[in-house]
């Protein structure tokens, strides 16, 4: 195998030079001709293995001292390096671009998740060409690659059967990819992708099934082939799982292990967590508690009830949490198996950013009420006590154990300014580089750095180019010094953070912060500027955790640190600051294209499936009318759905039971109104339609649905409270079956697909929304906490 012409700069590959053809005939050619093969990865290049779990904190995994136990994490990090204080970005797409091009967020487009995007260069969730992925990078240099897991960065208008598919992926470096697209997945009844091809697990719940085990398997029998087929190819495998992240799925017999272990409360934890942390050694002797967050009540505050679900909630993210570690454990045993462990670069990065404490105060059984607004109400909450982590649960839990999970830092995910949702642990492991067991290393680095720090462990250099496009710099500096050597001088010196509009500074051990809004408020207050942020400053050198600040006795270091944060958001691309959530899932308000556009009637055919919400018409807080053309079958009633959006936590459906024809709506799964008529349907061709007439007077409101057949009214019924802004960020649109969890429990989950025969079914808006005049702007923070 012959080395790179343009060594390794360019890529791919450049062609190599046409060989020279002496002879007409083959048996008079004088020289030889050099097949064309692989391309050489550079000698000795190690495997990598990059694994991120989501919504953790830097206090959660028992590696850092925290109270969810994590086998395989302790186990790499005593065979390893725990890297202490190693960033994030505060949310989920953001960390995934900025880890995978080793570019800050906005250089990348990728200011907030890719359903908030706007169409400012720094938020408009489009990687530039420009930036070349670590796995475009790693495959151009002869490495296999493949992902597992959550994705979480393709414009969530690309995500259907047309495409485009270049932001797949597939399209981004990686051979091969088993997983979800979006922010979050029922763990339980998961919507899954192989390469860009829609599938579903074969498997159920009570048939032991579980996405984490199913992505842990597809993982192991990817590496395994890849050993076999190319064993001269490293490979570079990215396991992203969507654990700890809402909805937390678990089984019961997980959960009972951590039976008591809360009792005692977020308070107490922290005490408990900053005990073990010193002791570990990743937070200094003098490290302190950094202040409670405002307005979160401390445990001794809550009822009994509160207390108990509370207890529930954390025991039950616990659960979730170890189960997913033990999978990756799994994965590191196969790796042990095939002899490869040693000559991998095992990176176990524990959090996408901070423990997630969009839960707000109570927590709840069904994520998507919190991000309209609906808040659980303890004492009928705990009837369902038992449920939660079940398939008929979609939980998350209070933000009070977030702020614990954080320990020693302040605030949550989302909250860029603190450490609470910026720093989380990270080990790295790597026996045949690195043969140090158990070390640490307290240099400040960041999700950026990863990607340079894997190139100097390969051998292989940052191309020049990459499919003809020239590259822009990469930010990230390498942390390859501190790999030998734990007194290695600092290799990132400045750093800025932004989201949301909670932003900070970092340069030279200090730190100046300044928090825009929280997490889990519903309402912020109106005309907040940003102006009238208050900054905060940290000497992080004699301050570990941002628990004191000196803001008043030195302002103008203070000042300083304001002016270098305003160069480095105009360098970066950080402006304008967005502090709108909600208000930017509207594709017309955000400023980016909407797929449908103005269209107000779009006809599915049968086995048309898997639209998500911003690639199917947008019935919500309007009339409409669903109308589908079947045919019944003389043998027996048909049976099954029609078409169906969304499942058991909000959505509704269009189908047929005992013949029948009925419309059901789930509000947040605490209604179903349904309408049902009262005759079944004769065998041959039918037009059944729901027409749905909208209140108005505002979002969410009710309407009066009209069952038809034949034009001809069969029932009538009131469905007094709508979904005013998302069914779902996991379950979608299908046309024949309703997948996933289904709307209603007159069919089944799963088995659910018409018996009949459908030709088409159309859905035709009226031509206008329902604006409230009270209408905030859309500032609902809960909403982005789902991503």
């Amino acid at each position: 195998m012959t080395e790179f012409d343009a060594g390794r700069h360019i890529l791919p590959r450049p062609d190599a030079r046409r060989p020279l053809t002496t002879a007409m005939d083959v048996h008079d050619q004088e020289s030889a001709f050099t097949p064309i093969g692989p391309v050489p990865p550079p000698q000795g290049a190690p495997n990598v293995v990059i694994v991120l779990v989501d919504d953790l904190g830097f206090g959660t995994s028992g590696a850092f001292g925290g109270p969810c136990e994590m086998p395989a994490a302790e186990r790499l990090a005593d065979g390893g390096l725990r890297y202490t204080r190693f960033h994030v970005t505060a949310l989920c797409s953001p960390t995934r671009q900025a880890l995978l091009t080793g570019r800050n967020h906005h250089s990348v487009g990728m200011g907030g998740t890719t359903e908030m995007t706007t169409a400012a260069p720094g938020y408009n969730g489009f990687r530039p060409r420009s930036a070349a992925t670590m796995a475009q990078i790693l495959q151009g240099n002869g490495y296999s690659t493949a992902a597992f897991g959550k994705w979480h960065q393709t414009p969530p208008r690309e995500i259907s059967a047309v495409g485009p598919f270049d932001r797949w992926p597939t399209g981004e470096g990686f051979d091969t990819f088993y997983g979800f697209m979006g922010a979050e997945m029922n763990h339980w009844y998961p919507l899954l992708y192989q390469g860009t091809t829609p599938v579903e697990p074969d498997r159920r719940p009570e048939d032991g099934y579980h996405l984490s085990e199913d992505l842990v398997d597809h993982a192991i029998d990817w590496v395994r082939t890849q050993r076999t087929l190319t064993p001269d190819r490293p490979f570079f495998t990215y396991l992203a799982l969507g654990a700890a992240h809402a909805p937390l799925h678990v089984g019961r017999e997980w959960q009972e292990k951590y039976r008591g272990r809360f009792d005692h409360g977020w308070d107490h934890q922290r005490e408990v967590t900053l005990r073990r942390q010193k002791e570990l050694g990743v937070v200094p002797e003098d490290a302190e508690l950094a202040p409670w967050a405002e307005g979160v009540p401390h445990w001794n505050e809550l009822t009994d009830n509160q207390r108990r679900l509370g207890a529930r909630f954390m025991e039950t993210f616990a659960a979730f949490t170890e189960h997913a570690d033990v999978q990756v454990g799994r994965f590191i045993d196969a790796l042990a198996e095939l002899g490869e462990l040693d000559n991998t670069v095992v990176l176990y990065i524990l959090g996408d950013n901070g423990a997630s404490g969009e839960g707000g105060i109570e927590g709840t059984v069904v994520e998507h009420r919190l991000g309209h607004g609906v808040v659980d109400d303890p004492d009928e909450m705990i009837e369902h006590l038992d449920e939660i982590g079940g398939p008929r649960s979609y939980p998350i839990a209070p933000a009070g154990w977030a702020l614990a999970l954080n320990t020693p830092y302040q605030w949550t995910k989302q909250v860029a300014s603190h450490f609470g949702g910026t720093r989380d642990g990270m080990i790295l492991h790597w026996p045949g580089g690195v043969p140090e067991r158990g070390g640490l290393r307290h240099q400040f680095s960041h999700v950026i750095d990863v990607l340079p720090t894997i190139l100097d462990c390969a051998g292989i250099p940052a191309p020049f180019s990459v499919d003809g496009v020239p590259q822009q710099p990469m930010e990230g500096t390498s942390m390859w010094r501190t790999l030998a050597d734990p007194r290695a001088p600092e290799h990132r010196r400045t750093q800025y953070f932004e989201m949301c509009g909670n932003r900070g500074i970092y340069h030279e051990g200090w730190m100046a912060v300044t928090r825009h809004g929280i997490p889990w408020e519903m309402l912020p207050d109106g005309g907040k500027r940003f102006a009238d942020d208050v900054w905060e400053l940290y000497d992080l050198d004699h301050d570990w955790s941002q628990a004191r600040d000196l803001a008043a006795r030195h302002p103008d270091k203070l000042r300083r640190l304001q002016d270098l944060f305003l160069i480095e958001a105009a360098k970066y691309q950080v402006f304008p600051l967005d502090d709108r959530v909600t208000e930017r899932e509207n594709p017309a308000v955000a400023g980016r294209i909407d797929l449908l556009g103005h269209r107000t009637s779009v006809t599915y055919r049968a086995g048309m499936r898997r639209f998500t919400e911003e690639t199917t018409p947008n019935i919500k807080n309007r009339s409409h009318s669903i109308t589908a053309d079947v045919d019944i079958p003389g043998d027996a009633a048909a049976e099954g759905v029609l078409i169906a959006q969304g499942g058991r936590f909000g959505g509704w459906t269009l189908y047929v039971t005992d013949g029948k024809p009925a419309y059901a709506y789930n509000y947040f799964g605490m209604s179903v109104y349904t309408v049902r008529a009262a005759e079944p349907l004769a065998p041959g061709r039918h037009e059944i339609r729901l027409e749905f007439d909208y209140d108005g007077g505002g979002l969410g409101k009710g309407g009066t649905a009209v069952l038809m057949v034949d034009g001809v009214k069969q029932a009538t019924g009131r469905i007094e409270r709508t979904i005013p802004y998302y069914f779902s960020f996991d379950e979608t649109l299908d046309v024949g079956a309703d997948l996933s969890t289904p709307v209603t429990d007159d069919y089944p989950a799963l088995d659910n697909e018409f018996t009949g025969a459908i030709h088409t079914v159309r859905i035709d808006l009226d031509g206008a929304t329902a604006e409230s005049p009270d209408y905030d702007g859309g500032l609902h923070r809960r909403v982005m906490g789902a991503q």
